[in-house]
């Protein structure tokens, strides 16, 4: 993950229940964490590394045996190869959603006090998004979505700041090079952490994740997601809503562990990738799908001033990577 703008005058959102969408009860929070165990089998995967390669290779694999369509979008930057991998399933289903996730992890661990050369593990920071979705692509029930759904992981994500590279490179140029007007487009990052709490991200489609808290409501997840505005976050979510799509970050960004080497697999639990898991599956499912947010959302809002701040405060004014070297 990235970095966040501070949130000075906060609003909360309070969900009013609601039965919740059959699906999602297929999901397996112990596969998802399986799916974690080995990406870091591999080691810390920076963007160009060979356990990078063999991550996203082992992407490919998965999506394949789970019967999805595959193909990859390679460029070079800043003299890099760089590889987004796409799968697709629910071809001309209905209007396209994409989840995403990044599967780069940081070539070094900036922040921790001790090692800050060293590489991230990136075990929260890359592999717990990674694994929900291909636990999603293993277990989602395409005969009841009512979307052409694409899975989307990211390269070059996570190397802001190091050696003259930009944030979110991958998913700048797949949003740049899209073949399709998706409906919606959401991120998961960071989304592991055993002391899960998920806040609604400021710079997020606000409908889009009324509509995203209130499933998770439903299913019993309000202590894990909270419906609150905190963080206002540039991130792989971003160049798709410079575009006009809808777009949400779903992350727990209150990550003591961020970018430094104690990212390791402890830290994430079957039980968090599980609940972010179940809450895609439920609204991939729903008759509601993504189409419910563009209308009006029904009677679920109260609000409250919130004085509580973001951290990593940044400019959100000009987050696009430049690709004056790469190869398109």
């Amino acid at each position: 993950m990235l970095v966040a703008i501070v949130a000075v005058a906060l609003s909360a959102v309070w969900l009013a229940p609601r039965s919740a969408p059959a699906g999602s009860d297929q999901f397996s929070g112990a596969s998802a964490y399986q799916y974690a165990e080995a990406q870091m089998s591999f080691g810390p995967r920076p963007t160009g590394s060979e356990a990078n390669r063999r991550t996203g290779d082992y992407i490919l694999d998965e999506l394949g045996r789970s019967g999805w369509q595959t193909e990859t979008q390679e460029f070079t930057y800043h003299g890099t190869l760089v590889r987004n991998i796409i799968g697709k399933n629910a071809i001309g289903q209905g209007p396209t959603v994409i989840l995403g996730a990044h599967y780069d992890t940081r070539m070094r661990a900036d922040r921790d006090p001790v090692n800050p050369e060293m590489p991230v593990p990136g075990a929260n920071d890359g592999a717990s998004g990674v694994a929900v979705l291909l636990e999603l692509a293993r277990s989602l029930r395409i005969s009841r979505v009512h979307n052409e759904i694409w899975l989307a992981f990211f390269d070059a994500e996570d190397d802001g700041g190091i050696s003259g590279w930009d944030w979110i490179v991958g998913s700048t140029y797949m949003a740049q090079h899209l073949s399709a007007n998706p409906e919606a487009m959401i991120l998961v990052d960071m989304i592991g952490d055993t002391d899960q709490q998920i806040y609604i991200d400021r710079n997020s489609d606000r409908r889009l994740s009324i509509q995203l808290f209130q499933i998770a409501a439903d299913l019993g997840y309000e202590e894990h997601f909270v419906a609150t505005p905190k963080h206002a976050m540039i991130d792989d979510h971003t160049p798709f809503a410079l575009r006009g799509i809808p777009a949400v970050d779903l992350i727990d960004f209150d990550y003591p562990y961020w970018h430094t080497t104690a990212d390791t697999i402890d830290k994430i639990s079957a039980e968090s990738l599980e609940r972010v898991g179940r809450t895609f599956g439920a609204f991939l499912e729903s008759p509601l799908t993504a189409s419910a947010f563009l209308a009006e959302p029904r009677a679920l809002l109260s609000c409250k001033s919130d004085n509580r701040a973001g951290r990593d405060a940044t400019d959100i004014s000009n987050p696009w990577p430049s690709f004056a070297n790469s190869n398109t």
